[in-house]
């Protein structure tokens, strides 16, 4: 239709406009029909100008696909925010492709952490069942590695299988168990209500080490590790939420960890988690609502059936 509009200056073109149907196979009212709604405005012009909205309000948002930017749009009209009538997921996805929105699939992680095979173990007391009824239940954590512009920074995360809120966050330059225990410190200092809480992790001789242990039963956490054998899918939760930290915070922005030094990686890495992650990301996994508003109206409803 829009060939033919083009060759006959918008239907002026009298004498072409049954050739050029007749060429393409259409009929000369179809044409006339396109005309008459040819200006109107496109139907989904607010939903995209909202889209918009979401996409540039944190950086990272830009790594929003179908799902998680049609979650956002739902709770963004709960709150009141937005006063349009949302569609469906897939009429979601293609606006998002006509409008250049494109989410692009995110790199596979992996592990770095080394079993120690002479030391302790403690059984697997999640059997790679994650999810928990309440905040403080179960937590898991596993370090990952980012090459910097002058050193390596291993970064050590807890994650709270809740709400996947980051309770626990510590980072250096080597990987040694002292790592680990700062960030059960860090955990406890922030949220003491984890205090008798599963906190399960890979068979890394930093987790297997005494000094670890010792720093678990002091918190009065639960220690639980993966099966024997090793398998990567027993801490699975962990390794998937490594790999969407790097894609959102690096790959998916064709920039690698290495332009920087480990001093500015950390603070990305904390502003990510700490501010981005924790209260404003869109996670799927939590119904579409960001960590700290599940944890909330979590805390609403125990207060409102007490």
């Amino acid at each position: 239709m829009k060939y033919i509009a083009i060759r006959t200056d918008d239907g002026r073109v009298n004498g072409k406009i049954s050739f050029y149907c007749m060429a393409l196979e259409v009929s000369r009212q179809a044409f006339y029909d396109y005309l008459d709604r040819k200006n109107n405005p496109w139907k989904y012009e607010q939903l995209s100008v909202e889209m918009q909205k979401i996409h540039n309000e944190d950086e990272c948002n830009d790594c929003y696909g179908r799902k998680r930017m049609y979650m956002a749009l739902k709770l963004k009209k709960e709150a009141g925010e937005i006063n349009i009538s949302i569609p469906s997921e897939a009429t979601v996805r293609k606006v998002m492709e006509q409008i250049g929105l494109i989410h692009k699939p995110r790199r596979k992680p992996n592990g770095i952490t080394k079993a120690d095979r002479e030391a302790m173990k403690s059984d697997d007391l999640l059997h790679r069942n994650f999810k928990a009824d309440k905040p403080g239940e179960k937590c898991i954590t596993d370090i990952t590695e980012l090459k910097g512009k002058d050193s390596k920074l291993y970064v050590s995360a807890i994650f709270d299988c809740y709400d996947v809120t980051v309770v626990g966050l510590a980072m250096d330059t080597n990987m040694k168990a002292e790592l680990c225990i700062e960030t059960v410190k860090n955990a406890i200092s922030s949220y003491p209500e984890l205090k008798g809480a599963i906190l399960h992790s890979d068979r890394g001789s930093q987790y297997t080490s005494e000094k670890y242990r010792e720093a678990l039963k002091s918190a009065r956490l639960v220690q639980s590790m993966n099966s024997a054998g090793g398998r990567c899918h027993d801490n699975a939760r962990c390794e998937s939420m490594w790999a969407r930290m790097k894609e959102e915070l690096f790959y998916s922005r064709n920039r690698k960890p290495d332009n920087y030094t480990a001093a500015e990686l950390k603070t990305m890495i904390w502003r990510y988690y700490m501010s981005y992650w924790n209260n404003r990301r869109i996670c799927s996994a939590n119904g579409g609502l960001p960590s700290a508003v599940k944890r909330r109206r979590y805390y609403e409803e125990l207060r409102a059936a007490a």
